[in-house]
């Protein structure tokens, strides 16, 4: 009887540790802004402006995209054309930091632009409700048509807007 009142306290404790995904996924969502560096031509400095939602299973459901520059009109609309992408997270339950990936990407035409990057950011609110300070660091690349091709890209920061 010992024996199971010991496994149990302990299964007990294993299911308390550990990290939180579902909550900090769905509170990763809102605005944030993109600024590209590198590459080559035309194609290279996007900037652009995105709203989305995050699913417990980490998809992104983009309900809003739009270029900043006009550099990007040489390969996608302003509007972007289609936007996707997932962001994956954990939260540290004991200091509320929060770690994870994203990778977004946006097509139109046969042309497609890739982002992949780490991201950080504070977990606050009632249990862990609202991810604040949120910074994508990270990759691109853009393959298509002539003009869009730019296989060795470059560099991205993406702000959450507060």
């Amino acid at each position: 009887m010992k024996a199971v009142a010991i496994f149990l306290l302990a299964a007990v404790m294993l299911n308390g540790c550990g990290s939180n995904t579902t909550g900090v996924q769905t509170a990763a969502g809102g605005v944030w802004s993109s600024n590209m560096l590198g590459g080559i031509g035309p194609d290279s400095g996007f900037s652009f402006i995105t709203k989305f939602t995050v699913g417990g299973d980490g998809t992104l459901s983009v309900s809003y995209f739009q270029f900043l520059n006009s550099n990007s009109a040489n390969c996608f609309p302003v509007t972007g054309g289609t936007a996707a992408g997932s962001m994956m997270l954990t939260q540290n339950t004991t200091n509320f930091t929060v770690t994870g990936t994203l990778s977004f990407t946006v097509q139109s035409g046969g042309n497609t632009l890739t982002l992949t990057g780490n991201v950080t950011g504070t977990e606050n609110g009632v249990n862990g409700t609202t991810l604040t300070g949120g910074l994508v660091t990270g990759t691109w690349t853009l393959t298509g048509g002539t003009g869009c091709n730019d296989p060795t890209g470059g560099s991205f920061t993406m702000t959450q807007s507060s």
